[in-house]
């Protein structure tokens, strides 16, 4: 379940105005302070994006940064970013995001719970705002536990 994976310490909030390529490497942060991925797989995410990688942008404001496994994923994690102010996609207004999730995993099949989990939770317009109005990580914790245990 997504609960298991996204800790208060793997949530972030920010007033900066940010860019694109800082929101990434913000929200790749607390992944990478646990060990959780190698700088590489930061790296991997910011190429990716760099040449075109708008495909992760989910809608409505959220995008799901990530990489192949094998670019430097050591155990699957999830972390999120939640941005006052949004950080659009290589720049472009279309691509406003306000929420970024950055996610890891070692392999196909490790992940598969929490996205499933993952997707309820932002398919959800309530959530969705809720996750926007959440003033805290224990806030964020709070409602994806009862989003999961409302399932």
């Amino acid at each position: 379940m997504l609960s298991d994976l996204l800790t208060e310490e793997k949530i972030r909030f920010s007033a900066d105005k940010l860019s694109w390529r800082e929101a990434v490497t913000l929200v790749a942060r607390p992944l990478l302070d646990a060990g959780d991925v190698t700088p590489g797989y930061v790296q991997a995410m910011l190429e990716s994006i760099a040449s075109g990688g708008t495909y992760i942008n989910l809608g409505h404001g959220i995008a799901l940064a990530h990489a192949r496994p094998e670019n430097g994923a050591v155990r699957t994690a999830i972390s999120m970013l939640r941005l006052t102010e949004p950080a659009p996609l290589l720049g472009r207004p279309e691509h406003a995001v306000d929420l970024y999730f950055c996610f890891a995993a070692v392999d196909a099949d490790a992940h598969m719970s929490a996205m499933a989990s993952l997707a309820r939770i932002l398919s959800d317009a309530q959530t969705r705002q809720a996750l926007r109005d959440a003033a805290s990580a224990p806030d964020v914790i709070k409602l994806i536990t009862r989003f999961e245990e409302s399932q």
